[in-house]
């Protein structure tokens, strides 16, 4: 029987699986619950979620990861061990080789932990490959290729640029600057400007529901509820999709910063091909209506949305992981 082999995209926010030969059969908040009396973990993923705000004293609701890196790593070797066996578990008795997607920006000690925690939660074995790589094969750009390419990948908790050409990465900056952020952004906008408290769950809904990069001429406004923070009472308001523009647009601006700062550094050769090609976002900072058109405006470079964003890393390790000898230049490190 064939070893199962699994490639997991662990992210901040949500975690995805793909497993060879079925495609990405998971995707689930990277969330857990742990019952701190006994120190036992009660839930992960999407059942985990369903708790955040609603737990009482005894149960902690978060996420283990954080910026992209394992802030418990306890727990999250919890999550891994949760999804191995979800998505294996007609194959328990075989232990799955594993690839995992990590941030660029990570330090050795950082890629470690990661590893180590996949080992422990069943690995056979366990790679960790550079999420800007791999980005760029899930959303379809020939990487291998002699001719530059730029990925703009903003996940949850980092947001990672990088020109990548004849396989590697030639130069590439981080920030942690992303979804999470762009949340709190609009929690504290909402804060001061209404003072109503609202939780993040509800920040995450106004930014997919009527967030938006650049100000519409008509603009859609959404109902929400929070508590007031004079009588500690619940209240309702509508707040529109300028207002989310506004309350967001320094975190905007901090990850078009990144992009310049990618494209100052990058060889001239390679700015050529960028220039003509454009540049490609990924992840789900994408999926903010107008951002690529804000970030082409900002730097003169076309700017398009991969398709499928939310699935390009996952499908770029699915495929690091089919081609595993043919990739082995994008994997960072095996053990």
């Amino acid at each position: 029987m064939l070893r199962p082999k699994i490639a997991i995209d662990l992210g901040t926010c949500n975690s995805l699986v793909y497993v060879m030969g079925k495609g990405i059969i998971l995707n689930e908040p990277s969330v857990v619950a742990v019952s701190l009396s006994d120190n036992k973990i009660l839930a992960v993923g999407e059942e985990a979620k369903e708790m955040i705000g609603r737990t009482p004293d005894d149960i902690k609701v978060y996420r283990p990861l954080k910026d992209g890196v394992i802030a418990d790593y306890r727990v999250t070797q919890a999550m891994i061990r949760y999804f191995i066996r979800k998505t294996t578990k007609y194959l328990r008795f075989l232990r799955p080789e594993v690839v995992l997607a990590v941030p660029a920006c990570i330090t050795s000690t950082e890629r470690r932990a990661v590893i180590e925690a996949a080992l422990a939660a069943g690995a056979r074995h366990a790679f960790v490959a550079k999420e800007p790589v791999l980005a760029a094969i899930g959303a379809g750009i020939p990487i291998n290729s002699c001719s530059g390419h730029m990925i703009i990948d903003i996940g949850g908790g980092t947001a990672e640029v990088a020109v990548i050409s004849l396989g590697g990465i030639v130069t590439t900056h981080s920030i942690r600057v992303a979804g999470d952020k762009i949340d709190i952004a609009i929690s504290e906008y909402i804060k001061k400007k209404y003072n109503l408290a609202i939780g993040n769950q509800t920040a995450e809904e106004i930014k997919t529901k009527v967030g938006t990069a650049i100000p519409q001429r008509e603009p859609k406004f959404l109902e929400i509820q929070g508590r007031d923070l004079v009588l500690g009472l619940p209240r309702n308001i509508k707040i529109s999709s300028n207002e989310v523009c506004e309350a967001i647009s320094d975190q905007l601006t901090e990850i078009i910063q990144v992009v310049k700062q990618v494209l100052s550094e990058t060889p001239p050769e390679l700015s050529a091909d960028i220039m003509n090609k454009g540049m490609v976002i990924s992840g789900g900072g994408a999926l903010l209506p107008k951002f690529n058109e804000l970030i082409a405006q900002n730097t003169g470079v076309p700017c398009f949305v991969a398709d499928e964003p939310l699935f390009c890393v996952v499908k770029g390790t699915g495929l690091v992981l089919e081609h595993l000898e043919e990739y082995k230049k994008v994997i960072m490190s095996k053990r």
